[in-house]
């Protein structure tokens, strides 16, 4: 694996994030309360629910769990009505988690950990523990997991209705990644998944219409298994940025390595941009990109033959830096946003424009409902102490214009304290491009949580609201946000 990018993981360096050891430490409970504890001012237009997912359990049966990705899935919801507003947090009741609850011990492989006598799906797949992101869809909601079957929820009380096929389109291998993306106009749900065969390597991809029922499933040959976490969507096209972090499947199975084992970085082979028409499954382009490697994408546009692809790119993958728990991000890599024009007609990148914020930028959120749209604004989590080795975590929440893209809007979580969740965009229904952004924030000192609401255009300024959890939470991963009242 090169280290180009990334500083030397030897020696560890100092203690950037003191106190992150207790974010990860403890078993949260399950819990459904009224909020009470609400300082500032929240306003009148946040009505709905806000939800966030993310692993939560990191231990059981004496086995205590070595990656972020290995913890089991909770989803947890901030219910916002006129009558005031409601916090709930649930497991998700997966295959996998009912199994181990009832066994009383760990049974299934994990991202980063194995066990004697530890189990995989058919030899070949991890049990999902469904604990990466959550999405609304045909009036319910549903949870994902890295790869696999989302897991269906009531909206409400957060209770494990069970796996959703979409109606037996889907069976418990079908590859489903857990960034499927809402067509904001159509309602259409739209994902791929990656075969990983080494013989026969290659991209699923997936189109459901509001209704459930399955539009059209298509192949794309890869020339090799590289793993993709995310993509992005446009009015008429599907865009994937292929780094080669590659995993061997056969040694996931026949060697008994982690997945985290299993996956080797190789960059001499390049990064590339596919664009997929949505309409036909064709590949429409594939441009080379360098040796960089992207976890998350941010949006896509198109305006005549000219496609806008928005992304975070990183010098390195960064699953990595996911373990030893709890010391995370001890030799975490440079990032940037960085937005790719794409010219449709001659197949060509057009132009390239990166932003100058380097501090491992990680799960940007913009407003869903210019999804696919020309957009200005999005949010990001960074790292403060990039750059420096020795364990640290996300404190930097970043605001950044595509207008203005020089001037960065930037709030500074105080020492000991960790922003906890990717940030959330609440659109204001007056119009224009203001609303509330919410994010989580674990405070290690107090061993509490908080939800932050800032005013989504000037984060600098801090939060204008602060409400206060009941119980400590551990970091979540993604987000998402339901106009239907709580």
């Amino acid at each position: 694996m090169s280290d180009a990018g990334r500083i030397a993981a030897e020696p560890a360096g100092e203690d950037l994030a003191p106190g992150l050891e207790s974010a990860f430490s403890f078993l949260p409970e399950e819990r459904s309360y009224r909020l009470r504890d609400i300082e500032g001012e929240v306003p009148a237009f946040l009505r709905g629910t806000c939800y966030w997912n993310g692993p939560a359990r990191f231990q059981r049966g004496g086995l205590r769990y070595r990656h972020w990705l290995d913890g089991d899935g909770m989803v947890c919801a901030l219910h916002c009505g006129d009558d005031g507003f409601h916090f709930t947090n649930r497991f998700v009741r997966s295959a996998k988690w009912v199994a181990e609850e009832q066994a009383e011990r760990p049974l299934f492989r994990a991202f980063g950990t194995a066990f004697a006598g530890d189990r995989l799906v058919r030899g070949i797949a991890l049990e999902s523990p469904v604990n990466v992101s959550v999405y609304p869809f045909r009036g319910t909601l549903l949870a994902g997991g890295e790869q696999g079957l989302p897991w269906e929820l009531d909206p409400r009380t957060l209770e494990t209705r069970g796996p959703f096929t979409f109606g037996g389109a889907l069976n418990a291998l079908s590859p489903f990644s857990a960034h499927a993306k809402i067509d904001p106009q159509s309602g259409e749900l739209l994902n791929f998944g990656i075969s990983y065969a080494s013989a026969q390597p290659c991209l699923n991809l997936y189109s459901f219409a509001a209704s459930g029922a399955l539009l059209a499933r298509r192949r794309v040959p890869l020339p090799y298994p590289a793993t993709l976490h995310d993509f992005c969507a446009s009015t008429r096209h599907l865009v994937f940025y292929l780094s080669p972090y590659i995993l061997d499947l056969r040694a996931l199975g026949e060697r008994g390595r982690t997945l985290m084992e299993s996956l080797s970085w190789q960059p001499e082979r390049g990064s590339r941009l596919l664009v997929v028409s949505r309409g036909s499954g064709e590949v429409v382009a594939s441009l080379a990109l360098g040796g960089r490697y992207c976890l998350h994408t941010i949006n896509a546009s198109e305006e005549g033959e000219r496609l806008t692809v928005d992304v975070l790119e990183l010098d390195q993958p960064v699953y990595d830096q996911y373990q030893e728990m709890p010391d995370l991000f001890t030799a975490v890599s440079f990032g940037r946003p960085v937005r790719l024009v794409v010219d449709l007609r001659r197949g060509q990148l057009a132009a390239r424009q990166e932003v100058d914020y380097q501090l491992a930028p990680d799960f940007p959120a913009i407003d869903l409902h210019r999804a696919e749209l020309a957009y200005r604004d999005f949010w990001m989590l960074g790292i403060s102490a990039t750059g420096r080795p020795g364990r640290k975590f996300f404190d930097q929440l970043v605001h950044v214009d595509w207008a203005v893209p020089g001037r960065l809007d930037v709030w500074q979580a105080p020492a000991g304290e960790y922003l906890a969740g990717e940030p959330l965009m609440v659109a204001d229904p007056a119009g224009g491009r203001g609303g509330a952004l919410l994010c989580p924030l674990f405070d290690s000192a107090r061993r509490a949580s908080r939800l932050l609401l800032w005013d989504a255009l000037d984060v600098a300024a801090g939060p204008r609201a602060t409400f206060h959890l009941e119980a400590p939470l551990p970091p979540s991963f993604h987000s998402c946000f339901t106009g239907r009242p709580g």
